[in-house]
């Protein structure tokens, strides 16, 4: 029920709120061996990314010897879950990877560190102001973005090329888009793409693209049932038709890209942010191709670039200065930009990318290509979503299984959804 699900999530803060306070008083040390400082440092990601952030944070722990750095990374949703239920219990880590969606909910929680008192530690002199606010609330700093993203689809161009179909164009349509789907499907026998009706970042581009949002300026639901019912019924009978990816299918998504369709090689392309599609390089193989989101019939663009993640600190870190400066090495350091290159997005530093992105290589020059593509022709990002959004990506990703799998039309299925969207956000 609706009334459930909003005291689950007011239950959650008050948790988060106490839970931090009670930590602050108590908390452990984190002391490692020989007197060391020991960080707990977590992160969502693939595997490319995983040996990457090792790499660099060697570099650290090299520059600062004092320091030691426990780190742990799982794929998106396992890592969302683990992360919810460490804050809900005091144990947030000492320095975190945060996602746009993530901000109100840990910040107005009591979960993050006040980075702006730890400026002597953390330099934001090189990052554009505007994408340096994103990581604000309530005019404190309690994340930096780590990279800049924009979403887009990624295809099996070998695949695609041998299909016969014609490739994607740079400013194709919705119904262009699902007209390719369908060829696609006809030609390999297999979906076009990973169904996104279980998208809730496929539907907020098509959703812009129709002059809407998510969310109002008010932090309250921008679109209706009506809009959400178009939607579902879009992509519910695209699936229907093998278009795209069965229920099945769909419901084994779990963030990673090794057990998506695509991933799977059951599907030719998919819906991704583009630096994480680097994890496809190794399924996909040379020919992974990047290129841009539908846009409406009108040709309005619905997609933008958005910090691709952020890094934070736990509010109740016994290490706020060391954990301060794994930030800004992470951020500002150009040996790890080198390493790290754009598996977290194009840096934000602007120095830095500047002197980064001409050297790139492999799929990360790929990623700065296809964003320098891009660049100019999208609309501005819109605000952090408020903090019960969380929550309801999830709902959204139930609420279309129940239309997958036929027990709910797509109007049945969006009118459930508004009413605990409303209810959550209230």
């Amino acid at each position: 029920m609706p009334g459930n699900r909003t005291t689950r999530s007011c239950a959650l803060l008050v948790t988060l709120a106490l839970s931090a306070l009670l930590t602050a008083c108590g908390g452990g040390d984190h002391a490692g061996g020989g007197g060391k400082v020991t960080l707990r440092y977590t992160w969502w990601g693939n595997p490319d990314r995983a040996a990457r952030t090792d790499q660099a944070v060697a570099l650290f722990k090299k520059k600062h010897p004092g320091i030691d750095v426990q780190t742990s990374f799982a794929g998106y949703d396992a890592y969302k879950q683990k992360l919810a239920t460490q804050a809900a219990g005091g144990d947030a880590p000492d320095v975190m990877q945060l996602d746009y969606r993530m901000i109100d909910q840990y910040a107005s929680g009591g979960v993050l560190l006040d980075l702006g008192k730890r400026s002597a530690a953390l330099r934001t002199d090189d990052i554009d102001k505007g994408l340096l606010a994103t990581g604000r609330l309530d005019g404190t700093q309690f994340a930096v973005p780590m990279g800049r993203g924009t979403e887009t689809v990624a295809y099996d161009a070998t695949q695609w090329k041998a299909s016969g179909v014609p490739l994607p164009k740079a400013d194709w349509t919705w119904d262009e888009w699902a007209d390719a789907m369908r060829a696609l499907a006809k030609k390999t026998g297999k979906p076009g793409s990973t169904d996104p009706g279980q998208s809730e970042d496929a539907f907020e581009v098509w959703l812009r693209g129709q002059g809407k949002s998510l969310y109002t300026e008010g932090r309250g639901l921008g679109f209706t049932a009506d809009d959400l019912t178009r939607w579902w019924t879009f992509s519910d009978g695209l699936r229907r038709e093998g278009a795209v990816s069965s229920a099945e299918q769909t419901t084994q998504l779990d963030g990673s890209v090794e057990n998506t369709p695509l991933g799977r090689s059951t599907a030719v392309s998919d819906f991704n942010w583009d630096a994480p599609s680097s994890g496809y390089q190794a399924l996909v193989g040379e020919g992974l191709t990047l290129t841009p989101m539908p846009r409406a019939a009108d040709g309005t663009p619905g997609q933008y670039f958005k910090p691709s993640m952020f890094i934070g600190a736990g509010a109740t870190t016994s290490h706020p200065e060391e954990a301060a400066k794994l930030i800004d090495f992470m951020i500002n350091d150009e040996d790890a930009a080198k390493i790290l290159g754009a598996s977290r997005g194009i840096p934000v530093n602007e120095t830095i990318r500047k002197n980064v992105v001409p050297v790139l290589e492999g799929f990360d020059r790929t990623v700065a290509t296809y964003q320098a593509s891009v660049e100019g022709k999208l609309n501005a990002p819109p605000q952090a979503p408020p903090s019960g959004d969380s929550a309801l990506q999830n709902t959204f990703t139930r609420d279309y299984d129940q239309v997958s799998f036929g027990r709910m039309s797509p109007r049945e299925a969006a009118e459930n959804y508004v009413t605990e969207a409303k209810a959550e956000l209230r």
